[in-house]
Formats: structure tokens, sequence, C-alpha cells
């Protein structure tokens, strides 16, 4: 295709301006990522005596597509350098598009909705005109038509609680929250007034060695033993009165 360009081009003169720009360009056709242009395309269909003629012109191919889409052998379908195909197999129409999982089916009465739907979409769409070979995969679907599986359902969303048991929730956390800080400074308090009152009994009473141990080990239970103090097993303490 391009040399049958570059041949055309030629006639004009090959040191003529426009010879020049057109060997400069890189090729309409087809380029690296596997893109072809439509007369690529047309030009290989050629070969199996095929023709797309377009979907939206007025020759009467066209205009009995619109009506009866369903009556046609093939459609191809372009939009931003992406090709697929929309064929009947056997007696069922499959959209072959390469971005699918896999072949997708279509009922008759959707064909022309979708359709429709790629129109607006912006795709450009040909109808294949011609006798398309046998293939094997259209005998099979002749004897036996493909089901389409079922399709996943989508995703459930999280229920979200309202609003209101919300708010009772994080009231309800404050308060549990409150009560503990209340009942943790009580049991501070408590412990300063048991430790004032065990002093003050001790300061009246004498000092007794065996209760005054005694009384430190247990006031040591709720504070960490400070570097310089003996540490005491308190498994073995006894005291006798």
């Amino acid at each position: 295709m391009d040399d049958e360009e570059r041949i055309r081009m030629a006639e004009s003169g090959i040191d003529s301006d426009e010879y020049r720009r057109f060997m400069q360009q890189p090729s309409g056709n087809m380029d690296d990522s596997g893109y072809f242009s439509v007369q690529v395309i047309s030009s290989a269909l050629e070969v199996w005596g095929l023709e797309l003629v377009p979907y939206n012109s007025t020759e009467s191919l066209a205009l009995e597509a619109q009506k009866r889409p369903e009556t046609m052998a093939a459609y191809i379908c372009h939009y931003r350098d992406h090709w697929f195909t929309i064929r009947k197999l056997g007696h069922q129409w499959f959209n072959l598009n390469s971005l699918l999982s896999g072949p997708e089916l279509i009922s008759d009465t959707y064909l022309a909705m979708f359709l429709a739907q790629l129109q607006q979409e912006g795709y450009s769409i040909f109808v294949v005109q011609g006798s398309i070979p046998a293939c094997t995969a259209d005998e099979i679907l002749r004897m036996r038509p493909a089901v389409q599986p079922s399709k996943l359902a989508p995703p459930k969303q999280p229920v979200k609680p309202p609003e209101n048991q919300d708010s009772e929730l994080e009231k309800a956390i404050k308060l549990s929250l409150g009560q503990e800080i209340e009942v943790e400074e009580e049991e501070v308090d408590d412990d300063d007034e048991l430790q004032a009152a065990l002093r003050l009994s001790l300061q009246e009473d004498g000092p007794d060695p065996a209760l005054e141990k005694a009384l430190q080990l247990s006031l040591q239970v709720d504070h960490p033993i400070q570097p310089g103090m003996r540490k005491y097993d308190w498994n073995i303490i006894t005291i006798d009165y």
C-alpha cells in the first residue's frame, strides 16, 4: 500500500515539494502498534471478494442494514486506532472485540441498539458486503448454538449505619472512657489516703520491724521498686501477730 502511494506521488516528480514531504512523513497505513488503515483492511478483504460499505451511507446495502441489521453477515467497527468485528456465526451474532475477555453473544433484537450505541460513542461502522468464507466455528455453532455464561454480579457495597446510630455509639464510647478515667482517679486518691493512714499508724504505735517491712512491700504493689531498694519474694513472706 505504501509502495503504491509512493508511485502515485512520484508521478508529479521526485523533486517536487509534495513528494519530499510525503517521503518525510511516517506511514499512514500502519504503525508499530499493529494499527492498519481502512485502506489496508479493504485491500485485504478484496482477496476474499469482500467489500466495506459505510453504515451511514446511502448505498442500498447500508440502507438495508439500517432497517434490518440482523440480515447482514458482519460489521467492522473502528474508533481511535482500534478495530473489532461483529459477526454472525451459525445463526447467532457475536461481538469479537479483543478488549473483552471473550466473544460476547448478541441477540438479534439487541444488535440494532448496540450499533446505535457505537455510533453515539464515535465509532465508524462498515458493513461487510459479500459471502464470507465458511469456517469451523460457523459449522459447529449451526449445530450447537452458544449460550452466554451469566455475568458476575457487581460487588456489594458495605452497609453504612444510620447517622443517628453513629452518634449514639460515639456518645456511649465517650461515656465509657469518662467512667474509666474517673475510676482510675478514685483509685489513685484511695492509694494516697491509704499510704497516709499507714504512715500515721506507724508514727503513733512505734516502729515494728516485721510489720513495717510487710507494709512497705504492700505499698510496692502499685509502685515499681526504685534503684537501691531491696527486692523481696512475695511468695514466701509471712507475718506473725
